[in-house]
């Protein structure tokens, strides 16, 4: 009897030293992944700015377009235009009464 409780107590020695070791790679190996994580986040948050920087950008490029495109065919002497502004015209003053 005074053997097995010998022996169970030497196993539970030397499983207690060799835990010591294995919870510090475990630790290790966590703070590692959080680091690693912690730089993707960095990453997509950096990509997201460049994605709404550049979605500023495609939008004021598009606003300017679309500004001088009025702008022309305000300018234009093309019969279908000109009918077309009268046209609102008319309807405005319609509308307006």
């Amino acid at each position: 009897m005074e053997e097995l409780l010998g022996l169970g107590l030497g196993f539970v020695a030397i499983i207690l030293t060799f835990s010591i070791p294995l919870s510090a790679i475990w630790t290790n190996h966590l703070r590692k992944s959080q680091k690693i994580r912690a730089l993707i986040v960095k990453d997509e948050i950096e990509l997201e700015k460049l994605r709404y920087n550049n979605f500023l950008v495609e939008t004021e490029k598009m606003r300017l377009d679309l500004q001088l495109k009025q702008a022309s065919l305000l300018e234009s002497t093309d019969p279908l235009v000109l009918d077309l502004q009268k046209r609102s015209v008319n309807e405005a003053q319609t509308i307006s009464y």
